[in-house]
């Protein structure tokens, strides 16, 4: 049977207008059913990483996609110099770097034979800023005198001058060795992995170190340099 209005009176829902394609939905869960697919938008850009819209010709990634953003991305150029330092380091033997650093250390050690900072007069003015300034013993304070008397074979010498310069100089050959034979000449020697954590054990002997060798008191006075 039918009402009197008409053959349906009840009022029907009104339709929703279709939205225009180049709108983006309100924000809302993020629940699809399964299989169902992402949504596609015709001009809005997927948002890019942290939230950030993909730049122009990345727009057909998926959302959150790295790739699509790394690929619109523009890395600099390097400049001429890093460009001749990379030619370079390309074209040069595996020898030549190690041989670079070896040429160093020995311009080093030449200074410092040549130089002999063990005979400084008693009265002559430091060449440390902070102990010219201060009186105060600086963390590396001795080390090159300490380097002069290793090179001469005067252990004890060169371990009150500066005992953890003597310490670490058997590493510091070591690790310059494996390094130069591996790259050099393809030795298989156990590279020395340094952890932060041995680091800062190191830095923190340095810091105890060097306080310990300020005190006015025996038997702390012998590494005053």
């Amino acid at each position: 049977m039918t009402s009197v209005g008409g053959p349906d009176a009840r009022p029907q829902p009104e339709q929703a207008a279709p939205e225009p394609a180049h709108a983006v939905p309100q924000a809302g869960p993020a629940v699809r059913e399964p299989g169902e697919a992402a949504p596609q938008f015709a001009h809005a850009p997927h948002p890019g990483p942290e939230g950030y819209p993909y730049p122009a010709g990345a727009q057909g990634g998926q959302p959150g996609d790295p790739a699509a953003w790394a690929a619109a991305y523009q890395a600099p150029q390097p400049d001429r110099f890093s460009l001749f330092v990379a030619r370079l380091y390309d074209r040069a033997p595996r020898w030549a770097v190690p041989l670079a650093a070896l040429g160093c250390i020995g311009a080093a050690v030449a200074y410092t034979l040549v130089a002999d900072p063990t005979q400084s007069s008693a009265d002559a003015r430091p060449s440390c800023l902070l102990k010219l300034t201060t009186g105060f013993t600086c963390p590396g304070c001795g080390g090159t005198r300490a380097a002069w008397y290793l090179l001469h074979g005067d252990l004890g010498a060169a371990a009150r001058h500066h005992l953890l310069f003597v310490f670490a100089v058997p590493f510091l050959i070591y690790m310059y060795v494996a390094w130069a034979g591996r790259t050099a000449f393809g030795w298989r020697l156990p590279q020395l992995q340094l952890s932060p954590k041995v680091l800062g054990l190191f830095l923190a002997a340095w810091g105890v170190f060097t306080v310990v060798r300020n005190l006015p008191w025996e038997p702390f006075t012998l590494f005053q340099v």
